[in-house]
């Protein structure tokens, strides 16, 4: 082992007692509430090592703790998922029920209403895949009193016509379809023309001459002219009018009043029995005629009192006959009643008639009184 220069063991002693010295100084050296300055050292030398140490073991539970947390967490989130996607397709179900009730409580409204028309609801249950035909299948058929080309409507308005029937199902053709019609009219000219499908989801009416005044939103309803459907329902609403200057009849574009593109519950027309909601809406127009009714029946009671007015002057009408015999009362002059008795000799005649004519009675009994 190489000795230590003298040198530098000098100065170590010297770093030695210079620390002695300061420790004995900070043994004797007080602070605030009696604390020794060496205490205050120790501590401050000391707690960087018991920070440090606690934070290595609070860092370390903390990520156990995360871990095991977390680990929880994910199932209790894939729980939650799961949940959620349960309460997703179960509210889905309830407003789809909720549009159900909703749509049914409509169509049975619309048939209460108008109770006096056959009516029957039925399911929409399939469509035909082919996009060229516009056809649904519905649950009711031959069973339930369902016969072809009766019509088929919502509460919106007309939707088709039975084309084919069977035991259980019928095929109906919607008034899109190209193959399918319906005699109308407008509303406000009553011009009437058929409504056809052209396989889109506008309707055409055609047959309108250029000189009828057709104006876009007005309402196209059912003439009852193809024996199928009654008269005066909704078919739809004009949206377009385009005059033909080369041809007599306009190009007129009609909304379908039923959403024909989205059927879910129908209604199958069992009689073509006009709806009185409808005939009373139409006739309402004509309402000041109706308070005009009630004059004639005051005029009727006044003219049945005067019959009896008539019949009491037909009386005495009948009785003027009768009537000279009192007017002959010659019995004026006293002397002529000897003739008098003549003259009521032949007042029985009359006497006949005094069966009616009961005042006469006493007046013949009065003239022998005069005298």
């Amino acid at each position: 082992m190489l000795p230590v220069p003298s040198r530098h063991r000098s100065l170590t002693l010297f770093a030695v007692a210079i620390a002695a010295q300061v420790l004995f100084l900070a043994i004797q050296i007080r602070r605030g509430q009696q604390v020794r300055l060496i205490r205050v050292w120790a501590i401050e030398s000391v707690s960087p090592l018991g920070r440090g140490a606690a934070w290595s073991v609070d860092g370390i539970r903390g990520l156990w703790n995360n871990y095991v947390a977390l680990r929880h967490m994910r199932e209790e989130n894939d729980q939650l998922r799961k949940e959620m996607g349960t309460l997703k397709i179960r509210n889905a179900q309830l407003e789809s029920r909720a549009a159900e009730a909703d749509r049914l409580a409509n169509l049975l409204g619309f048939r209460d209403q108008h109770a006096e028309v056959q009516m029957l609801a039925a399911r929409v249950i399939g469509a035909t895949p082919d996009p060229s035909s516009h056809m649904v299948l519905i649950d009711r058929g031959t069973r339930d009193g369902v016969r072809r080309d009766m019509g088929i409507i919502t509460p919106e308005g007309v939707v088709g016509k039975v084309l084919a029937v069977y035991p259980d199902t019928s095929q109906v053709l919607l008034l899109s379809d190209r193959e399918s019609g319906v005699g109308a009219l407008l509303e406000a000219s009553r011009a009437q023309g058929p409504v056809k499908g052209t396989g889109e989801p506008l309707l055409g009416l055609e047959y309108i001459g250029n000189d009828t005044k057709v104006q876009p939103g007005e309402l196209v309803l059912t003439s009852g002219q193809d024996r199928i459907f009654p008269k005066d329902l909704p078919v739809g609403t004009v949206v377009e009018v385009h005059p033909d200057h080369k041809g007599p009849f306009q190009t007129i574009l009609v909304k379908p009043a039923a959403q024909l593109d989205g059927l879910e519950e129908v209604l199958v027309l069992l009689t073509r029995q006009e709806f009185t909601a409808r005939k009373d809406a139409e006739t309402s127009g004509q309402a000041p005629a109706a308070p005009a009714t009630p004059a004639p029946k005051g005029t009727s009671t006044a003219v049945s009192a005067k019959p009896p007015v008539t019949q009491t002057a037909k009386l005495p009408v009948a009785a003027l006959p009768a009537k000279p015999a009192p007017a002959t009362v010659p019995a004026k002059p006293p002397v002529a009643a000897p003739p008098k008795p003549a003259v009521s000799a032949t007042s029985p005649t009359p006497s006949t008639q005094e069966t009616p004519e009961k005042p006469e009675t006493p007046e013949t009994s009065e003239a022998p009184n005069n005298p």
